[in-house]
């Protein structure tokens, strides 16, 4: 099992203004080296994130030459470490777009993709409404990522709302599971913390949420990036500001909670419910 090491989270407020948003990454990503981090997460929609009159601005851009991209994967290579971008917008093809992760090696090259497999696609009260599937694709993949301390699997946001992907990630070899976000504020503060640690205490496995804080316009995310043990104890908290919070992890840890409790190897198939009534019926 690979040793120890030390993740970070970049809890960012993105604008609408994407240089402005990069450098205030950038300047966090520096802060979180010089803590020692050696996997640096940052949020979804990091370079850019805005809603007017219901208008969500993300910074829809080709994946060749898009400037978040570029910046960050030299940022990787120059310092040394491996860096979680939570996602971007990349235009998949005209009018359409992916919600898109990046997992950078040290030296800026880029070892996994992953496309947002579920839409956010909800009306709140309050006449909050998103509709993420009018602007993205839904990716179709899950997606394990090698790294040097053990698998890595990719998720973002609106996916932690969905157990069978994580279980399926932890049951396929992953050890930590990365759920970069944008969470609204009212969800956040109903579902934010109960999720996570569901998800970690269910798989047995790190996991690692990376949130935006703050206003966006007509828009507010949550914050309170979590670090949370495969016990589903929360080591660190982000708040809600600028902040990077770092923890230590121990993949070794993620095997002791499945060898006390192996609910990844006890889990049956069941057949979708027949109501009662053509149960008997059919006696």
């Amino acid at each position: 099992m690979s040793e120890s090491f030390l993740v970070a989270c970049v809890q960012n407020r993105a604008v609408a203004d994407m240089s402005a948003s990069i450098a205030q990454c950038e300047r966090l990503i520096r802060e979180a080296h010089r803590r020692r981090a050696d996997l640096i997460c940052l949020p979804e929609f990091l370079s850019c994130l805005d809603m007017r009159e219901r208008r969500l601005e993300v910074g829809i851009l080709p994946e060749d030459g898009h400037p978040a991209l570029a910046r960050f994967r030299a940022l990787a290579s120059e310092l040394g470490v491996w860096l979680l971008l939570g996602s971007l917008a990349i235009e998949a093809r005209p009018g359409r777009a992916r919600n898109r992760s990046y997992l950078i090696d040290a030296f800026g090259s880029i070892v996994a993709r992953y496309d947002k497999i579920h839409m956010f696609d909800v009306d709140l009260e309050g006449g909050q409404s998103f509709r993420e599937s009018e602007v993205f694709e839904a990716g179709r993949d899950a997606v394990l990522a090698p790294t040097p301390w053990g698998q890595l699997g990719l998720t973002v946001c609106y996916d932690l709302r969905f157990p069978y992907l994580y279980r399926a990630l932890a049951q396929a070899g992953a050890s930590v599971l990365t759920v970069p976000a944008a969470f609204t504020r009212t969800t956040g503060q109903a579902h934010w913390h109960v999720l996570l640690r569901s998800r970690a205490i269910e798989t047995g496995s790190w996991v690692v949420a990376p949130c935006q804080y703050g206003d966006h316009g007509e828009a507010a995310t949550y914050g309170h990036s979590l670090i949370v043990d495969p016990w589903g104890t929360v080591l660190a908290d982000g708040g809600e500001s600028e902040s990077v919070i770092v923890a230590e992890v121990d993949p070794g840890r993620a095997l002791e909670a499945r060898r006390m409790i192996p609910a990844l190897r006890n889990g049956r198939s069941v057949q979708t419910p027949a109501p009662v009534a053509a149960l008997r019926a059919s006696a």
